[in-house]
C-alpha cells in the first residue's frame, strides 16, 4: 500500500495533539486534540492527598489514552488506512520523568505506590527538587566538571538527576522499586515499539548528556554515594540520535495506538525543539521563540560557546554538525493565566461574556490602546522562577501600582516583562559570541496575540516572523516521522521540503523601541538587585515554601 502520509504527535502540558501530513506537499489533512483528564496535579493526588508546594505531577494513563485517541481521530477524519502512514514522530514536554517497573509500567499504577506523589510523572515544571539541584551544583563547581559550562553553569531542578535525587531521599522505597527512570517521551516510543531507548535530543538538555556521555559515576557518587550503579542500571545508557529509528510499531503497540504494525517510529523530541524542523531553523542568527505556557529560545551555531543563560547546549542533538543552544522563561502564558484567574474584576468577566470573547482577548484589546510607559508599571517575569539564573525560588514583583491602576495596564506590564526577559537572553547570546539577527516565533500565543509580537519586536529591536503553521510541534514531529519513513535522506532534507512561509512579520517601531530602552534598563536594575540567592524575594519565597 502506498505510504502517502506521516504522523506527528505533540504531548504538551495540558493536552496532546496530532497532525496527519501529506508527504507530497506537506498539507495537513487532519488534526486531533485530546485534553488530559487529570490535567496538571499541583494540589492533590487522585486519592485526595494534598501535595506539597512546588509539586507538578501528571497521570501517565492520560498519555496512554491520548495516544489512542489522537491516532484514531486523525485516521478517521482523513478517511485513510493506518497502513498509509509512512512514519511517526513524537515530541513531549521535558524533563517529565517516570518511575517504571521491570515491565515498563509506571509505579504509580501499583497499589503500593498509588498514594506516593513522586511515583507519578514529575512534570517539567515540578520544582520540588531545587535543593537537590543546589547540591549537584556545589559538587560540580568544586570538581570543575567540564560539562557545566554547556548548561549555563547550573543544573536546573527541572532536569533528570535532581528529580531522581528527590525520589532517592524522599521516597526511598519507590527508588528501590524503580527498574528504570525514563523520560515520558521515551516511554511513548517504548509503548509503540517495545524497544527502550533514550533520545539524545532530550538527554542532551535534561540529563547533561552534552559530551557524548552522561556525567560520570564518580561525580554522581560525590553528590550522593547511593547513586552508584544508577547509570546503566536504573537509567539506561542506550542513547540514540534523531537520525536513528527507534524501531517499528510492535503488535502490542498497534493494538494500543491503532497504528499499523511495522510503522517506523522516530526518537522522541523535546516539545519546544520539535518546532525546529517545522520552521526550518538552520541559519546562525535566527532565534526560535516557542511561546506558550513557558517560553523556549533556541538557536544553532557551528561554534562552541559558553552562554550563561542557557540550560542546555550540545552538538548533534538536532543536526549532526551544529551546536543547539536553548534558553527560556519558566513562566509566560502561565503568568497571564494567573492574572485572569485571580485578579480580574467581575465587570471585566461580564463584559467578555457579553461580547462573546474570552478574558484574554478583552484585556489585549484594552491594553493595545495604551502607549509605552503610560501606566507607569514595571513587572518581573519570575512567576515560575528564572531559567537563566536556574533559580526556582525567585518570585515576581510589580512596581508602580496606584489606586487608579487598571487591569489592562497590569496585563500589558506582564507582557512587557516577558519581552524584557527575552531581550536579556538575546543580549546574553550576543555577549557570548552568537549575534541574534531575527526571531522566528511560534506557539499558540504567537499566533493569536499580534500586540505581544509587536512588543517583542519593539523591545528587542529585532524582526519577529511568526511561523506559518499553528501546531508547529506536531508538524515538526510529523516531519521527523517523514524523515525516518518517508524516503528523505535526513531530517534536514525533510525540513527543507516541508518549509512554509511566515504567517506574519513584525518590524520594530523606532519610537516605541526608544521608549522601551529606558524601561528595559530599569528592568535590568531590578534583575541585578533581586535576581540572586540572597535577595529578599528568594528569602521570602523559600520561607513561604
Amino acid at each position: 500500500m502506498r505510504k502517502a502520509y506521516s504522523l506527528g504527535i505533540d504531548f504538551g502540558t495540558l493536552s496532546a495533539r496530532a497532525v496527519l501530513m501529506r508527504l507530497k506537499d506537506g498539507h495537513v489533512v487532519a488534526e486531533a486534540i485530546y485534553d488530559y483528564p487529570h490535567g496538571v496535579m499541583d494540589e492533590t493526588l487522585p486519592s485526595g492527598r494534598r501535595l506539597p508546594p512546588q509539586f507538578a505531577l501528571q497521570h501517565p494513563n492520560d498519555y496512554r489514552e491520548a495516544l489512542r485517541q489522537v491516532v484514531s481521530r486523525v485516521i478517521a477524519k482523513a478517511e485513510i488506512r493506518a497502513e498509509e502512514i509512512s512514519g511517526v514522530g513524537i515530541d513531549f514536554t521535558a524533563c517529565t520523568l517516570l518511575s517504571l517497573n521491570e515491565y515498563g509500567e509506571p509505579l504509580c499504577l501499583s497499589p503500593a505506590f498509588a498514594d506516593e506523589p513522586l511515583s507519578y510523572a514529575l512534570l517539567w515544571k515540578h520544582h520540588g527538587a531545587q535543593g537537590y539541584a543546589d547540591r549537584m551544583n556545589r559538587v560540580a563547581l568544586e570538581r570543575k566538571e567540564e560539562w557545566l559550562p554547556f548548561i549555563g553553569g547550573k543544573v536546573s531542578s527541572e532536569s533528570v538527576f535532581p528529580k531522581v535525587l528527590q525520589i532517592l531521599n524522599e521516597a526511598p522505597k519507590l527508588y528501590a522499586a524503580t527498574h528504570r527512570f525514563v523520560e515520558a517521551g521515551d516511554w511513548i516510543t517504548f509503548l509503540l515499539t517495545g524497544r527502550e531507548t533514550h533520545s539524545r535530543n532530550i538527554a542532551g538538555y535534561k540529563a547533561q548528556y552534552v559530551l557524548d556521555a552522561y556525567p560520570t559515576e564518580d561525580y554522581l557518587c560525590a553528590v550522593d554515594p547511593r547513586l552508584k550503579g544508577l547509570l546503566g542500571g536504573k537509567i539506561s545508557t542506550n542513547v540514540i540520535p534523531l537520525s536513528s529509528c527507534v524501531g517499528r510499531v510492535s503488535e502490542e503497540g498497534a493494538i494500543l495506538s491503532g497504528l499499523a504494525k511495522g510503522t517506523p517510529v522516530a526518537p522522541a523530541m523535546i516539545d519546544a525543539q520539535a518546532a525546529i524542523p517545522a520552521l526550518h531553523l538552520r541559519e546562525e542568527g535566527d532565534l526560535l521563540a516557542v511561546i506558550g505556557t513557558s517560553a523556549c529560545y533556541i538557536l544553532h551555531s557551528a561554534r562552541k560557546c559558553n552562554v550563561p543563560c542557557v540550560f542546555g547546549a550540545a552538538k548533534g542533538v538536532v543536526y549532526p554538525e551544529l551546536y543547539t543552544y536553548e534558553a527560556g522563561q519558566a513562566g509566560l502564558g502561565d503568568s497571564f493565566d494567573w492574572f485572569v484567574r485571580n485578579c480580574l474584576p467581575a465587570s471585566y468577566l461580564a463584559e467578555a461574556e457579553e461580547r462573546g470573547i474570552d478574558a484574554h482577548a478583552l484585556l489585549r484589546e484594552k491594553a493595545e490602546r495604551l502607549s509605552v510607559g503610560e501606566s507607569g508599571l514595571l513587572a518581573m517575569d519570575w512567576f515560575n522562577g528564572d531559567r537563566s539564573l536556574k533559580n526556582d525560588s525567585l518570585s515576581s514583583m510589580l512596581l508602580g501600582l496606584t489606586v487608579r491602576t487598571k487591569p489592562e495596564e497590569i496585563y500589558r506590564a506582564l507582557i512587557e516583562a516577558t519581552a524584557f526577559g527575552a531581550r536579556r537572553i538575546v543580549e546574553d547570546f550576543g555577549a557570548s559570541g552568537i549575534t541574534v539577527r531575527r526571531i522566528l516565533a511560534t506557539g499558540g500565543i504567537a499566533w493569536k496575540d499580534p500586540m505581544m509580537m509587536q512588543i517583542l519586536a519593539d523591545v528587542t529591536g529585532l524582526e519577529v516572523a511568526v511561523g506559518g503553521m499553528k501546531q508547529a510541534g506536531a508538524r515538526g514531529s510529523a516531519i521527523l516521522g517523514a524523515a525516518v519513513g518517508g524516503g528523505f535522506s535526513d531530517l534536514s532534507a525533510a525540513a527543507k521540503h516541508f518549509a512554509l512561509p511566515p504567517k506574519a512579520v513584525y518590524q520594530p517601531n523606532p519610537e516605541a523601541q526608544e521608549a522601551y530602552n529606558a524601561l528595559y534598563w530599569e528592568y535590568c536594575t531590578l534583575y541585578e538587585q533581586f535576581g540572586n540567592e540572597n535577595s529578599i524575594l528568594c528569602r521570602l519565597n523559600r520561607r513561604r515554601k
